[in-house]
């Protein structure tokens, strides 16, 4: 039995020895679980009856029809009743109540003919009672399975309202020294949430004892306003007539309160009190539960939060936006990822990836290859090369880690898109024309199980591609393959109303609903959408430079030529000083032939590519040195440069910030 089924078996246990009657309680084996006293002194006075087979234990039990009975109540799970009679010659009523696991029995001794009033009373009260036991084990057992304080609430104002036939009640958590509403039933919430996040201590003394939860039976309007005069309005607002104020104490500390409202005076009966507290005890252990489990929830939420962007950033190439979903199964942390990184010249890579598994160690994982993507992207390495190194770093993990990665890197200046995957499926494409499809990838295994190299794809993208990037959780869910799921996500990625506008964030929750219903899946689940932008031809200038000593001067009169007509006349004269060290270095160090590009985006990017690899180096330079000091002086008058591999060599690449308007704002240059 696990440890929810021990806590149900234990709470139903000491609520039934508080209540009156003979009551017998046994298993799917027929084994007898539970027995009142009453019940042994009115059918075995002289037998052990636990952990033993009904019928064997009690003869009486044997008479005919009665195992009959027994087994077709439990299979029909219908109440049946009937008399029978015990060794020692009393009639005895026998009510039959079937429960999830097995059956109970409740005994009442009728062998009077003819009872006082008073015993016919209690014949009647006796009559409720298997019910009430019913109610009373499925209430132990809701709360043995709730898991957050949310939960606690549902199930009192599900099974606690009707087991005492009250109207409503309102349930408390107390968090330093602070009251929150964790749910309620049967009344206004607006009547309730006048103590939410209030300093219990600053509340005045009667409010104190009233939201602390002091045990406290008021079976009336005028008692309850006498005993708590700071709340007079309470009756009035809420509707309740009669109240059993509840404290919910785990381990010798106040965890709540709680409050059950009758909707009519009621007076409580010594059993009802003696019943309440004992329920008070199994809801404040539930409390104190799912309050160890609210503030792990939160502790993953937020370390869940830390490992992935907390803001995609806003870039002229793509516009983008993601979700992640955790799995369904109340783990809040996996191995899911995404990312945007902004790349030289304007371009971006668009990440996405899965740890195997879910759970801590996963997205520890995750935390690690999201850095090592990042900081292979900031070197602006090869794909191949960079999936090479971040199948190293899962290798080094162990032989129990393996993740799958896609990567995408667009280029808004050729339109063009390199891709590769490590045993990822493909992104969703839509075209412009309404046309879908998934990319023809190569085949390339899972990070920590593949044998690089690794082979990369590439392929145009029309301006104003839609992409979607998606883990496997997103596409394999509700008893869907995952070519069926793929082919769902591309019908999906249409716009449910085209006559419409429809952001990239309303598609994304569309896709999250239709996909996941529920929001619930047996796995994690990442999606990252984004919109290419490309850049206009105007922004863009390109200009082939002669490979010798005059190249220096054709690029400076191409500067000063293409800024101009850009209204960019503020950033000429350092932008002649970047490309003419550029061309020169080529010049001396390096050979042709050299490509000068001008890229008017966010910033405004300079690049001078030639036809060797090796790439260049700031150095500290001696007093003495007459060179060694060019790439200082353009890392002093540019905001960032840096170096890139090219398919025939390199190219080292500038940006400056563009000049701000009159009044203090960045002219902005992006095309529609």
């Amino acid at each position: 039995m696990n440890a929810s089924g021990r806590l149900a078996k234990e709470s139903a246990e000491r609520a039934l020895w508080l209540m009156h009657g003979g009551f017998l309680a046994v298993d799917r084996a027929w084994r007898i679980i539970f027995a009142h006293p009453d019940a042994e002194r009115l059918l075995a006075p002289s037998r052990q009856l636990l952990g033993q087979v009904l019928w064997d234990a009690v003869p009486a039990l044997r008479s005919p029809g009665m195992e009959e009975a027994c087994r077709q109540a439990a299979a029909e799970g219908r109440p049946t009743e009937l008399d029978i009679r015990s060794d020692t010659g009393r009639r005895l009523h026998v009510r039959l109540a079937p429960l999830p696991d097995g059956l109970t029995l409740g005994i009442t001794d009728i062998s009077s003919t003819r009872r006082r009033p008073a015993e016919a009373k209690e014949a009647v009260t006796e009559g409720t009672a298997v019910e009430r036991t019913m109610r009373t084990v499925e209430l132990t057992r809701a709360l043995a399975g709730a898991v957050t304080g949310h939960d606690v609430a549902d199930v009192m104002a599900t099974h606690m309202v009707p087991l005492f036939g009250a109207k409503g009640v309102g349930v408390w958590a107390h968090e330093n020294g602070r009251a929150f509403l964790m749910g309620s039933a049967g009344h206004s919430k607006e009547s309730l949430r006048r103590f939410e996040g209030t300093r219990i201590a600053e509340l005045p003394a009667s409010a104190q004892t009233f939201i602390e939860g002091t045990l406290d039976f008021i079976s009336s309007a005028e008692e309850f306003i006498s005993r708590y005069p700071a709340l007079a309005d309470l009756p009035a607002a809420s509707g309740a007539q009669a109240w059993a104020v509840l404290p919910l104490i785990a381990s010798g500390r106040t965890v709540g309160a709680s409050c059950v409202t009758y909707d009519r005076p009621h007076a409580f009966s010594n059993e009802e009190r003696t019943l309440f507290t004992a329920m008070s005890g199994m809801v404040a252990q539930a409390m104190e539960r799912a309050r160890l489990y609210d503030a792990e929830h939160r502790r993953a939420q937020e370390f869940q939060r830390g490992l992935l962007p907390r803001h995609l950033p806003a870039l002229p190439a793509v516009t983008t936006a993601a979700r992640y979903q955790p799995t369904g199964d109340g783990t809040d942390v996996g191995g899911d990822w995404y990312d945007v990184i902004p790349l030289s010249a304007e371009q971006v890579a668009l990440v996405i990836g899965d740890v195997m598994g879910h759970g801590l160690s996963e997205a520890v994982t995750m935390g690690r290859l999201r850095t090592a993507v990042r900081t292979l992207a900031d070197l602006e390495q090869p794909l191949d090369e960079c999936f090479f190194h971040l199948n190293e770093v899962v290798s080094g993990l162990g032989d129990d880690f393996y993740a799958t990665c896609l990567c995408m890197v667009y280029d808004p200046a050729s339109r063009m898109c390199q891709a590769i995957t490590a045993g990822h499926p493909p992104p969703a494409v839509l075209r412009p024309d309404g046309t879908s499809y998934f990319p023809d990838l190569p085949v390339n295994s899972p990070l920590g199980a593949a044998t690089p190299p690794f082979d990369t794809a590439e392929f145009s993208l029309p301006d104003g591609t839609l992409l979607a990037l998606y883990t496997d959780g997103l596409v394999e869910s509700g008893g869907l393959d995952i070519d069926e799921g793929m082919g769902r996500l591309a019908r999906h990625l249409h716009p449910a109303r085209p006559q419409e506008a429809e952001t990239l964030d309303d598609l994304c929750d569309r896709l999250i609903a239709t996909l996941l219903p529920g929001r619930r899946s047996r796995d994690d689940s990442a999606l990252l959408v984004a919109r290419t932008h490309a850049l206009a031809p105007e922004d863009i200038s390109c200009r082939q430079l002669d490979d010798d000593p005059t190249a220096a001067g054709q690029a400076r009169a191409h500067v000063r030529a293409q800024l101009a007509a850009w209204d960019l006349d503020e950033l000429i004269m350092t932008t002649e000083l970047v490309a003419s060290e550029l061309v020169g270095n080529v010049v001396r160090h390096a050979r042709g032939p050299i490509t000068l590009r001008l890229l008017r985006g966010r910033t405004l990017v300079c690049e001078v590519a030639d036809a060797s690899p090796a790439m260049p180096r700031i150095r500290r330079a001696a007093d003495t040195d007459e060179s060694g000091r060019g790439l200082q002086l353009i890392a002093a008058v540019t905001s960032r440069w840096g170096a890139r591999y090219t398919g025939s060599g390199k190219c080292i690449w500038t940006e400056q910030p563009l000049p701000t308007g009159p009044l203090g704002e960045r002219v902005s240059y992006e095309s529609a």
